[in-house]
């Protein structure tokens, strides 16, 4: 089992802003949302992950996953945008 960075949607930002209130439903985000982390089987990526023993826990690729999803349907191809 790979480590993963933990993350929680219902973390506040230091301005203060809720992300799982952002996720409005009926919203292109929310369905990205529910679709990543509720439809799709993720665990392809666990091979690529081989630091259960040691090293610095990696990226969720469910969380890479959603930016760079959300960033292309926004027309966001280039990470220098």
């Amino acid at each position: 089992m790979p480590k993963f960075i933990p993350y929680n949607h219902d973390q506040n930002a230091m301005v203060v802003i809720n992300f799982r209130d952002q996720l409005q439903p009926g919203t292109f985000e929310h369905a990205i949302h529910y679709l990543i982390h509720e439809k799709l089987d993720l665990s392809i990526f666990d091979y690529a992950y081989r630091n259960k023993d040691g090293g610095r826990p990696a990226y969720n690729p469910a969380i890479l996953l959603s930016v760079v999803l959300f960033a292309y349907s926004k027309g966001i191809t280039s990470s220098r945008e």
